[in-house]
């Protein structure tokens, strides 16, 4: 058993797992899961630099993260951070941060490993479960999202399978806000350039998605996204991870989300307030997405790049 802790630092959130793996099994048990919204790539896409109060939040967060880790003695720790800091002139500055604070440099990974990590943390849990195949995993980050095809044929308790085509795409739910959803609620032709420009970014991945025969959507958009077309009084993770959700009340949600203003939106029970003014970019991704696959079902799995990142310590 070794007790593992990942830190997963995008452009919205910043998210750290502490688990014990055992990699004979492919046992997790989970012992601290925790999120903060810090909006890290604040600005990043129109600056080219990560901003000021964006890092002094991110730094608060990882100062929290931190007194935890030392806390429960952890045998190994990475940390990988994705978009933000792949795109900003000042990541030496995060870096340095990072290091002083829990000891190691991070890594900022590229949209191929971070396509890689994302799928084998969604799948690893699927091993052994009759689903159709190939898997599409999407992964709808702030500043990215990634398309990964797979299968399974190779799964065992000590990897979930493999991947056979991936891609990173610039469009995320904060990148996109930030370009066009800047009315509240966004006008329907802020929504159509938005639209566009996503349709545009997926139609041009190497991806094949029509072939896919399950699709498994991962992090905060499609989890948020899940609870509104469950309609639950509140964020609960456990009703949320692997309910299978018809495509056509992606598409309703989708639409209801956008109509609402950022108030109404952290008005719902189950809204992170930090993810009210963007969640209506993140959910027409997944729309997208979703419209040019031939899925009927979406799965959700609350399992993501943060369980993949544990295990590739393992």
């Amino acid at each position: 058993m070794t007790r593992v802790a990942a830190v997963d630092c995008g452009t919205n959130t910043i998210k750290l797992l502490v688990a014990d793996l055992d990699p004979a099994t492919g046992t997790e048990t989970e012992i601290v899961r925790e999120m903060r919204m810090v909006r890290l790539g604040q600005d990043v896409d129109r600056t080219g630099r990560l901003a000021d109060e964006a890092l002094a939040r991110t730094f608060a967060a990882i100062d929290e993260y931190a007194a935890m880790v030392a806390a429960h003695d952890v045998d190994a720790l990475r940390f990988c951070a994705t978009s933000a800091a792949r795109d900003a002139s000042n990541a030496a500055e995060f870096a340095a941060g990072v290091a002083s604070r829990l000891g190691v440099a991070p890594e900022v990974v590229s949209g191929a490993e971070e396509a890689r990590l994302s799928y084998d943390g969604a799948t690893r849990g699927l091993v052994g479960r009759d689903l159709p195949e190939p898997f599409l995993v999407v992964d709808i980050g702030g500043g990215s999202t990634e398309l990964i095809l797979g299968d399974l044929s190779t799964g065992s308790a000590q990897a979930a399978g493999h991947v056979t085509a991936a891609e990173s795409l610039d469009i995320g739910s904060v990148r996109m806000t930030e370009r066009h959803l800047r009315s509240d609620p966004p006008s329907p032709d802020e929504v159509a350039a938005a639209a566009g420009e996503i349709a545009e970014a997926v139609a041009a991945s190497d991806v094949p998605l029509g072939a896919a025969r399950t699709v498994i959507g991962v992090a905060g958009t499609v989890t948020t996204v899940a609870a509104a077309v469950l309609g639950l009084d509140g964020y609960d993770r456990a009703a949320i991870d692997q309910a299978e959700l018809a495509v056509a009340d992606v598409h309703e949600a989708t639409g209801a989300l956008l109509a609402m203003t950022v108030a109404e939106r952290r008005a719902l029970p189950f809204m992170h307030p930090g993810r009210a003014d963007v969640i209506g970019a993140g959910a027409l991704i997944l729309d997208e997405v979703l419209r040019r696959t031939t899925a009927d079902t979406l799965l959700v799995s609350e399992a993501d790049i943060l369980d993949g990142i544990a295990w590739s310590i393992a």
